[in-house]
């Protein structure tokens, strides 16, 4: 055991606290696994957590006093940047609208029952380091690599429904098979997950993006109808033909774009993900030919909405939906001049490396022997351009100055003067840099009143 386990037992033996803790959940899984360690614990007490929670406290151990929660038997501390969560032993019922339990205290047997599996309620004595496997099957799973559920499957989903996204994810990311009758359960209740918030359900997503194999983890949620109630936009993708330049689905070639992409980043794996979500809405087959039109602008609106939904931020959430309206703009750029490769940095900003990564993933993804732009050599261009015109992507002046020159206050009609510099920056009308052209722009501008007029 850590030392941070061995201090708490010392704190409980000099306070004659007799109640027994044990360690659970992932914290015993991951130590029996080999895997690091998160560094939360998670303490189950058949006793007084609360008490459990406040020896610790009183003993100086923390900075901070626990947060208590007692109707559900919690206490929570941070020590030395740990998370560490006490619970008492608990037996938990539902009501069929609700995932939130009613509790009552319990033995450790029934705690680990209630669990969602049973690599998941594993405990560890804190007091003699046993292992205490008391579903009986907790620890055969964990060697075995099988994913079961303590309970009937169906019975511990309709509890609580968010465990269907956590089967999905603890599987993908142990690489572990699922125990027999599993899967049918998830199929069975998979409208249920209709009760979860949707900031629950972003959550496990982000996790499921973020870990070993999000393709997996994505198809996996299709193919047991998860995806369908949370983000039927995406179910919407199975199926959908594309044409000569494809050869499987807008699905499948959605897989494997997240799969060519190889990436742990949010953004550029939820881009992946959305890059295609307009096609369904606007396939047309045009003389023979399957076609797709707008399907970029289109699916920048769909992931916009369903990003959302489901509560990312807003900054995401447009970061992702810019991605997704560009992934096809490279396709114009391979003989492109420089002013259109100023606008791509520029309208790109931070995010220019995901698009070129995304779209070299979707390119890959394409039927093998068609032709596919080179992207790298067009992300060459771009690098050589920024390198050689650094003061291509702003103002060759300030908004300080351009009020000097116009006598405007500081307010939008300043702004428009600046962007209208940029612009002309970015269509090579303006040399970067040249303050006298651009000071002469601006009075022009202003004059004419096409630009910068001062509001009454």
């Amino acid at each position: 055991m850590d030392p941070l386990t061995l201090r708490l037992v010392e704190v409980w033996d000099r306070a004659d606290f007799r109640d027994r803790a044990c360690l659970v959940g992932g914290a015993v899984r991951d130590r029996l696994l080999g895997r690091p360690d998160s560094g939360d614990l998670d303490i189950v007490v058949e006793g007084d957590a609360l008490r459990a929670a406040d020896l610790i406290w009183q003993a100086g151990l923390a900075a901070e006093p626990p947060q208590v929660y007692p109707r559900f038997g919690t206490a929570m501390l941070m020590i030395d940047g740990r998370q560490i969560e006490f619970a008492w032993a608990r037996a938990e019922s539902y009501d069929p609208e609700s995932r939130k339990p009613d509790t009552r205290p319990a033995d450790l047997a029934a705690d680990a029952r209630r669990r969602d599996f049973t690599i998941n309620s594993l405990m560890q004595d804190l007091r003699t380091g046993e292992v205490l496997d008391l579903t009986g099957s907790g620890l055969a799973d964990l060697r075995e690599g099988i994913l079961r559920t303590p309970l009937d499957p169906a019975q511990t989903f309709r509890d609580d429904p968010l465990r269907m996204l956590r089967a999905v994810r603890f599987r993908v990311r142990f690489g572990f098979r699922h125990a027999e009758g599993l899967p049918e359960a998830l199929a069975q209740e998979a409208d249920r997950l209709r009760i979860v918030s949707a900031e629950r359900v972003q959550a496990e997503l982000v996790k499921m993006l973020t870990g070993p194999d999000p393709a997996e983890a994505m198809d996996e949620l299709m193919r047991h109808g998860l995806l369908a109630v949370f983000a039927p936009e995406l179910a919407a993708m199975k199926g959908v033909e594309q044409g000569k330049w494809h050869h499987l689905d807008v699905w499948d070639h959605t897989l494997l774009v997240l799969r060519n992409a190889a990436s742990g980043d949010l953004i550029l794996n939820l881009a992946c993900l959305l890059h295609d979500v307009g096609k369904p809405a606007t396939r047309k087959v045009i003389e023979g030919e399957t076609r797709f039109l707008g399907h970029e602008t289109v699916g920048g609106e769909i992931a916009g909405d369903l990003l959302l939904r489901l509560r990312f931020s807003t900054d995401l959430t447009e970061r992702v939906a810019r991605l997704v309206r560009a992934h096809m703009r490279l396709g114009t750029l391979e003989a492109a001049g420089r002013p259109a490769l100023r606008r791509l940095v520029r309208d790109l900003g931070e995010d220019l490396d995901r698009l070129f990564a995304l779209v070299q993933a979707d390119v890959s993804a394409l039927r093998p022997g068609v032709r596919v732009m080179d992207v790298e050599a067009i992300r060459a261009r771009v690098a050589d351009l920024k390198a050689v015109e650094p003061s291509a992507y702003e103002s060759p002046i300030s908004g300080r100055r351009i009020m000097e020159l116009t006598g405007l206050p500081p307010g939008p009609a300043v702004g428009s003067l600046k962007q209208a510099l940029l612009s002309a920056v970015l269509d090579g009308e303006l040399a970067p840099g040249d303050e006298a052209a651009a000071e002469s722009l601006v009075m022009e501008l202003h004059r004419a009143g096409r630009v910068g007029r001062k509001e009454d």
